[in-house]
């Protein structure tokens, strides 16, 4: 699948597509009934199946405090839209000059002159341009006249289906695992590259492999019992998700300690899921305290495991 990194490379040969806008948080089932009838109709017009997103997220723009965690990253993102057949993904930065743009320069200059649609699907509540003046009639009426097609994502998704990317996010918060990966199609995880830390962990007898979350708001905080996936292999442990208050810490970081695990992580991608919530993320007295604390915490994540 191919990636187009913002307006500036967009090319002629990106000219002509069937395309899909939207955020597609954690390409959920939902989603994928979405994708599958895209992919279905580019085929059908011998046209390549086009996703469009936003990065960063609208909301974490305008309004970074309120907006929602995220499912998955943008490099998740690609991993799960190529596995459902899409052949390109067009990644827009979402900025305040971009967001200044007019509802007509989106459709006239963006879909029609650089991009070429044939096809359009979009949520009946899209809005886009200045002020959000543009809505899915003003994206009707822009088809009729520039012959493109526009449907509603509705019509392209499962009769009577009920999942959401912001049900998905209750399910986790309120630790239903086996629930979100119902409607995730797979297990909640979060993937990314092992960085290096403080070395703390060590000190008390349980290194740990650190990702760093970033700017991104993750769905879970507190301490889990986890599995972490690696090269193709499955390898219990213990997570804490959390900034880390024992020792000052100020960013977001998803920490695990891996059972049994005696290899070099560093700079290796891991994927970790999730099986069931401990407790949350609390702030200890001394190093001698949370080494106690984990212990009782691995105890308890081998016994949920199977491996106590």
């Amino acid at each position: 699948m191919e990636l187009v990194r913002g307006l500036h490379n967009i090319r002629e040969r990106h000219r002509g597509c069937v395309l899909t806008i939207g955020k597609f948080d954690g390409v959920h089932l939902g989603h994928q009934a979405v994708l599958g009838n895209l992919v279905k109709q580019a085929r059908a017009m011998g046209l390549p199946a086009t996703v469009m997103v936003f990065e960063p997220q609208p909301e974490e723009v305008f309004s970074p405090a309120q907006a929602p965690a995220r499912l998955s990253r943008l490099r998740d993102k690609y991993e799960l839209l190529r596995a459902q057949g899409v052949d390109r993904l067009l990644c827009i930065r979402f900025d305040q000059a971009f967001a200044g743009q007019s509802a007509d320069f989106f459709i006239q200059d963006l879909l029609v002159k650089q991009l070429g649609v044939r096809f359009l699907v979009v949520g009946d509540d899209f809005r886009f341009g200045k002020g959000r003046q543009g809505d899915f009639a003003m994206l009707e009426a822009a088809g009729r006249q520039s012959d493109f097609t526009v449907v509603s994502t509705d019509s392209f998704r499962l009769a009577d289906c009920r999942i959401s990317s912001t049900a998905i996010r209750g399910a986790l918060a309120r630790d239903q695992f086996s629930v979100a990966e119902d409607m995730l199609g797979r297990p909640f995880s979060i993937n990314g590259k092992v960085v290096h830390g403080d070395k703390k962990g060590r000190t008390i007898g349980f290194p740990t492999a650190n990702v760093l979350l970033k700017r991104c708001k993750t769905p879970v905080h507190g301490v889990f019992a986890v599995n972490v996936h690696l090269d193709g292999q499955r390898w219990p442990g213990v997570a804490n998700i959390g900034t880390r208050p024992t020792v000052h810490g100020q960013r977001a970081q998803l920490e695990v300690h891996v059972f049994g695990y005696q290899g070099d992580l560093y700079g290796r991608r891991i994927a970790v899921t999730f099986s069931a919530k401990l407790r949350d993320e609390q702030s200890f007295a001394s190093f001698e305290a949370l080494r106690e604390q984990i212990e009782k915490d691995a105890t308890q994540a081998r016994q949920i495991l199977g491996i106590a």
